[in-house]
């Protein structure tokens, strides 16, 4: 027996906050994982530092509340929480994709190891791997020879033992790793994975682009990697092109910052303007230029609305039971239509998302947009469905199965062309 979507609606505790976001009208938005949608709380910390800009001007700086100068470090504080992180560990800087290239200046040192390998896997997304092979050729060295893929034996999942095989490899200094694979939502176990990648004395670094805000991490502590980095905008709907974020770990709050810019400067020095780089304490070193203060006003009203619905780990309860309740609703519905699951199935081995397969995805995809539920693809077969544990409700995943069901009887995803264009 199904349980009745009202009836699970009715009972969820987090299902008032779906009114705190703007739903796109008409529409079942499935798409969080790639952009979240926008909450009254964090349009209302924009329009707050919008009106503090239009009525201080440089004051905002100190006057502000909570002020600019310091909003960074206020916002760290915030979500040290849900990454299981002291606030000094966490730096709010930069976008994804430079913050990994200012974690690779500071932690690769090739020259001074006889190891000389970075280690990545052949599902990660893409950018990640484009910094790896850039970061490698700023060093004089040849990506070919000098970064190394975990192999992913179906395309879809990364195995533990081909892991662990690629840990061992006495020519490997450094792992960046995904916590959460973006394309079939598998999720590492990134407390075992840092733990023997130490073990093998290797540097260990996490992107936890897809899996910040969806599933609770514990980064802080001996065991802790050495550095992870992420975005904002997805789980934690801090808007498009949102500031991003990155961990190091306090272990190595001495390192030199491998990039140098006059944010990441001991607070009371910044503005001596010595010729001589005077790095501030903890992650805040890593920072570079000024703080992009209204990207980071959302973020605060999304860190409160967590915190109101009672932290990570009821979102992650929540989102657990959504996804659960879908897979129920594809293998009625959907296997016998020739869909089928990419998602590990097992509770710790899944993320927020859950990818279908299907030769027609992109198709299917097209058509689901047409019926006004918002899903994304990933190449080549890969349909993904995202729902947000604050605004996404059990209704919202049976409509969109159903909706799902009838294009498949019916064919009317054939109206749509079969190859992809390019797409976001």
């Amino acid at each position: 027996m199904f349980a009745e979507p009202a009836a699970l609606d009715a009972a969820d505790p987090l299902g008032r906050f779906r009114a705190e976001f703007f739903l796109p009208p008409g529409k079942i938005y499935l798409d969080g994982n790639s952009l979240g949608l926008l909450s009254r709380r964090a349009e209302s910390h924009l329009a707050r530092v919008i009106a503090e800009w239009r009525t201080l001007g440089i004051d905002g700086w100190t006057e502000a509340s909570p002020p600019w100068v310091t909003l960074a470090e206020t916002i760290s504080e915030k979500l040290a929480p849900l990454l299981g992180a002291a606030p000094d560990e966490l730096c709010l800087t930069g976008q994804t994709t430079g913050n990994l290239h200012q974690l690779l200046a500071t932690f690769f040192e090739p020259t001074l190891r006889a190891a000389n390998v970075i280690l990545g896997d052949a599902l990660n997304f893409a950018s990640d791997s484009y910094a790896l092979q850039s970061h490698l050729r700023l060093r004089g060295l040849d990506p070919a020879k000098h970064l190394r893929l975990i192999p992913s034996r179906d395309g879809r999942i990364l195995r533990l033992d081909d892991i662990l095989t690629a840990f061992a490899a006495p020519d490997v200094q450094l792992a960046v790793l995904p916590a959460v694979v973006f394309t079939s939502g598998q999720l590492l176990d990134v407390a075992t994975l840092t733990r023997k990648a130490r073990q093998h004395g290797l540097l260990i670094g996490w992107d936890l682009s897809h899996s910040i805000g969806a599933v609770p991490h514990t980064l802080g502590g001996a065991d802790g990697p050495d550095f992870a980095f992420w975005c904002n905008y997805k789980w934690l709907n801090a808007g498009p092109g949102a500031v991003g974020g990155l961990f190091l770990h306090r272990r190595h709050h001495a390192r030199v910052p491998g990039l140098a810019g006059w944010w990441g400067v001991r607070a009371d020095r910044r503005f001596a303007m010595s010729p001589h780089h005077e790095p501030a304490a903890g992650a805040a070193a890593l920072h570079l230029g000024t703080p992009h203060i209204l990207s980071l006003a959302p973020l605060l009203g999304s860190l409160e609305l967590i915190e109101a619905a009672g932290g990570l780990c009821a979102l992650r309860a929540k989102s657990l039971a959504l996804t659960d309740f879908l897979l129920a609703l594809i293998d009625r519905d959907l296997a016998p239509l020739g869909f089928t699951v990419a998602t590990p199935r097992g509770e710790p081995a899944r993320g927020g998302h859950l990818a279908l397969a299907h030769p027609d995805a992109w198709r299917f995809c097209q058509a689901l947009k047409a019926a006004d539920v918002v899903p994304d693809f990933r190449a080549p077969d890969l349909l993904r469905l995202a729902p947000s544990p604050l605004y996404t409700s059990f209704a919202d995943c049976a409509e969109a199965i159903a909706r799902l069901k009838h294009i498949a009887l019916t064919r009317a995803h054939e109206n749509f062309p079969s190859a992809p264009a390019l797409v976001p």
